[in-house]
C-alpha cells in the first residue's frame, strides 16, 4: 500500500510523535536527551517552527509543532538523521533507530490546541516517570515544566499557550494547571491521535448511516484532527417560479466543507498534497420551515 503524502503548509498545527523501531528505547540516558534538546534548539528557529508543547519518554517522544517556511518535512528529516548519525555511532550500532516515519497529525487549533498541550505534556506522568503532579513540575525533559516557570526554552513558545489560558501570564499558568489537574483521571486519550474523516462524520455510528446511503467509501484519515460535529448556517438561494426564494438552512457538512470554510491552511496542506475535494457533501439539511431531513 503507498504512503500518505505529507500534509503540511507554512502555520498549520501538527501532533508529533517518534517513537522507536520494535519499540526500543530512543533515550536511554541524560546525555541522549541533551543532545535531541540541543538540536530543536538550533534547528526551530532555523526553521522558524514554534514548538507549543512536547515530552520525551525513554522509546518515543511527542511535539506540537507550527510549521515554519522551511516545512516540517524539512525540519524532521534534519533532527532525526542528525540524532540518529550521533546515536549510532555513541552506542557503536547500525542501522533504524525510528519505526518507519513519524507521525504527524494535522490539528484544526481552536479546538484541539490546549488538549493536545495537556495530552502530550502529562506523558510522563501516564508513564511513571514521575510519581505525581510536583515530579512532573520539576521534569525536564518536558515542556510542562516550562509552562509553570520552572525553566525556559528559547524555541518554546509558552507564551502563546499560556495566552490560550488567560489574560496574563499568571492567569493563564493558573487556569493552565488546574486544566493540567482535571485531565490526569482522563488518562491514555486514543480519540487525539488521528483519524480525522470518520471522527468529523461524528463517529462510525454516522458512517454506518451514510453507508445505507450508499455512501461507503469514506474512510478516516490519520493526518488529521478536526472538529467531530461541525455545522455553519448559510443562507440558500434559489428560483421558484417566477420569483426568487431565500430560506435560511442549517446544515451538518462533511469535512470538505469545514475545511473550506473554516480552515483554508489545512485546505492548503491537502491540495500541495494533491487530494481533491468534492464542492459540497451535505448529510441532511434541515429548514426554518421543515424539520424534515432528508
Amino acid at each position: 500500500m503507498p504512503r500518505l503524502a505529507r500534509l503540511d503548509t507554512p502555520g498549520l498545527i501538527h501532533h508529533v510523535i517518534i517513537r522507536g523501531i520494535e519499540r526500543r528505547k530512543i533515550f536511554r540516558d541524560n546525555k541522549d536527551r541533551e543532545d535531541m534538546l540541543d538540536r530543536l534548539s538550533d534547528l526551530l528557529p532555523a526553521t522558524k517552527t514554534a514548538c507549543y508543547a512536547w515530552a520525551f519518554l525513554s522509546n518515543h517522544a511527542h511535539f506540537l509543532f507550527r510549521s515554519g517556511e522551511a516545512g516540517l518535512p524539512t525540519l524532521m528529516r534534519r533532527l532525526l538523521t542528525g540524532y540518529v548519525v550521533t546515536f549510532n555511532r555513541r552506542y557503536r550500532r547500525h542501522g533504524q533507530l525510528f519505526q518507519n516515519r513519524y507521525k504527524s497529525i494535522i490539528c484544526q487549533e481552536d479546538i484541539y490546541l490546549r488538549e493536545l498541550v495537556r495530552y502530550i505534556h502529562l506523558n510522563p506522568l501516564r508513564a511513571k516517570l514521575v510519581p505525581n503532579l510536583t515530579g512532573l513540575n520539576r521534569y525536564k525533559y518536558c515542556g510542562h515544566s516550562v509552562l509553570m516557570g520552572r525553566r525556559t526554552w528559547a524555541w518554546q513558545d509558552d507564551k502563546y499557550v499560556l495566552s490560550c489560558f488567560g489574560e496574563s501570564t499568571l492567569e493563564g499558568r493558573q487556569t493552565y494547571y488546574a486544566y493540567i489537574k482535571e485531565g490526569i483521571a482522563q488518562g491514555r486519550r486514543p480519540a487525539l491521535v488521528g483519524g480525522g474523516l470518520i471522527r468529523s462524520l461524528g463517529g462510525w455510528a454516522e458512517v454506518k448511516k451514510l453507508r445505507l446511503k450508499g455512501q461507503d467509501r469514506m474512510k478516516g484519515d490519520e493526518r488529521i484532527l478536526i472538529d467531530p460535529e461541525p455545522t455553519v448556517i448559510v443562507r440558500e438561494i434559489y428560483p421558484y417560479g417566477a420569483k426568487v426564494r431565500t430560506k435560511l438552512w442549517v446544515k451538518r457538512v462533511d469535512y470538505w466543507d469545514v475545511l473550506y470554510d473554516y480552515n483554508e491552511k489545512i485546505l492548503e496542506a491537502f491540495k500541495k498534497a494533491g487530494v481533491e475535494f468534492p464542492e459540497s457533501n451535505i448529510a441532511y439539511t434541515v429548514s426554518e420551515n421543515d424539520s424534515s431531513t432528508s
